[in-house]
């Protein structure tokens, strides 16, 4: 057979193999790539359960979700504050059914639909019709709720009522009066105290308040955390909260201070030496309200209230330093802007 017969391989024709290299380096070049992705992750993983044993929570998933509802409740306030009354009914509503299902879990029978309902009706009372709007529904819903648990106990429905008489008489009068105190409770500590907020940021200007009481206490938290990180020795309440120290309360006064300064000039229009104020009251009230929510979830023998929020627990975790300082700085904008 010739060179020109068919079938034939001319010596100068082009060559399979370049392109079958280009394939192999290809192929090699994306495994390695993947092998480095996965060294990377491994990495990732490893000081995120380092981090997280040292912290106690998940720190990456927790910025996330701050963020997240950081930027919720900025666009709100920045946009149409009326967005952040919702907003803010909403945040009620979870912690209101967080807190109602941890005392259930403990055994107190607390109704769920007129707790919620109570939580959802007092944050529009507060910001459409203020303190007396916000007094009226709130007592109303309490008693609601607490004639709601007497019917329940008075008349069990179901199937199984004759068991539920039982149980019910079994537990005694003296259940049945926690049940309604833990009712009562649920309201004046969430719903109540959340509900400044929305009354707040009714008030003329009252939005730029809130949003400054809002990042005091984000700094109050955060100079806490990072100082008792990194300088933590000396325990400051070691029967309540094992992890606060002196040292970080002591950095959440300082980073909370410089910040409240700061807002104090630029963003409510006060003095400087208002921003010591807002400094110091909020690192008390802050501290408190997390020592607070520590003595309710000692007592119910849980680590969190609930685990809806990756590295934070749940809405009430999040948000238990704000709960007595939302009722200081409605205090505060009461006396310094004479409306």
């Amino acid at each position: 057979m010739t060179d020109d017969q068919p079938g034939s391989e001319h010596p100068s024709s082009p060559s399979k193999h370049p392109r079958g290299d280009f394939d192999n380096r290809a192929t090699a070049a994306r495994h390695d790539l993947e092998n480095q992705l996965r060294a990377q992750r491994a990495r990732f993983e490893e000081r995120n359960e380092k981090l997280t044993a040292r912290t106690g929570r998940n720190l990456p998933a927790a910025i996330g979700i701050g963020a997240g509802m950081g930027a919720i409740v900025l666009l709100s306030l920045i946009l149409f504050k009326w967005i952040f009354m919702i907003v803010a009914a909403i945040l009620v509503f979870f912690m209101v059914l967080e807190l109602t299902n941890a005392l259930r879990t403990a055994g107190r029978r607390v109704p769920r639909i007129p707790s919620i309902a109570t939580g959802l009706a007092v944050v529009p009372a507060a910001y459409f019709w203020k303190a007396e709007g916000q007094w009226l529904v709130l007592l109303g819903g309490i008693v609601v709720i607490s004639l709601w648990r007497l019917v329940e106990a008075a008349l069990p429905t179901g199937a199984e009522s004759t068991t539920a008489s039982a149980t019910e008489g079994r537990r005694g009068g003296r259940a049945l009066f926690k049940d309604l105190q833990s009712g009562a409770f649920v309201q004046i500590y969430t719903t109540f105290l959340g509900s400044f907020l929305a009354l707040l940021t009714a008030q003329p200007g009252g939005q730029w308040w809130t949003l400054t009481a809002l990042i005091v206490v984000i700094c109050v938290d955060t100079g806490a955390y990072a100082t008792g990180l990194n300088f933590g020795k000396h325990k400051l309440a070691p029967k309540i909260s094992p992890g606060k120290t002196w040292e970080g309360f002591a950095g959440s006064v300082g980073v909370s201070m410089i910040a409240g300064i700061i807002l104090s000039i630029f963003m409510i229009h006060q003095p400087w030496w208002f921003g010591l104020i807002l400094g110091a009251v909020f690192s008390i009230t802050a501290t408190i309200g997390d020592l607070s929510e520590s003595l309710i979830k000692r007592d119910l023998g849980v680590k969190d209230i609930s685990t809806w929020l990756p590295g934070h627990g749940g809405f009430l975790d999040r948000l238990d330093s704000m709960l007595p300082s939302a009722v200081v700085a409605y205090g505060l904008y009461l006396i310094f802007t004479h409306h």
